[in-house]
């Protein structure tokens, strides 16, 4: 199957499934507390997901996406095509293992830095802006989720010694 196909199906798969979600939202049971209507968040997100697929299927039909990398077959061929795909989720999974023990501040900065770095490069140039952008970007969020949204976040043993 040509790649565009796929991509028209995956695209058309992945909106229907944004509406079925959406339609699903309005079985979610009102709560009498609180400002916001417990159906707000989930409609927004959907929205906003329900926006990119039509995009994505855009993109899709105008043939945006017609060059395949064509690799050697089997496993190893299958392997050096989605290679960084795989490193990356490898990479989450430690994060999560590691996550009691560095907690979500360490460890959410470390992963992306880390994460920049192997897909962005080793350079040192490099390493000085990923690791500006994972401290900046995972304390702004670690704080807002902490302070502004009253969220109990792991610590981590780390900072718990501290």
């Amino acid at each position: 199957m040509a790649r565009t196909h796929r991509d028209i199906i995956a695209a058309v798969f992945l909106l229907v499934l944004t509406c079925v979600f959406y339609a699903a939202t309005f079985t979610i049971k009102k709560t009498s507390f609180g400002t916001v209507g417990s159906d707000v968040w989930p409609r927004a997100v959907l929205v906003g997901q329900g926006v990119l697929c039509i995009l994505y299927l855009a993109n899709a039909l105008r043939g945006r996406y017609r060059s395949e990398i064509t690799r050697g077959g089997g496993i190893a061929g299958w392997f050096s095509t989605y290679r960084n795909a795989m490193t990356c989720f490898a990479m989450y999974g430690v994060f999560l293992v590691t996550l009691p023990y560095l907690g979500m501040l360490i460890g959410a900065t470390l992963f992306v830095f880390l994460l920049f770095n192997f897909l962005g490069g080793w350079e040192v140039r490099r390493m000085a802006v990923h690791g500006a952008i994972a401290v900046i970007a995972m304390g702004a969020m670690w704080a807002v989720f902490t302070y502004g949204l009253r969220v109990i976040l792991p610590e981590g043993e780390i900072l718990r010694i501290w």
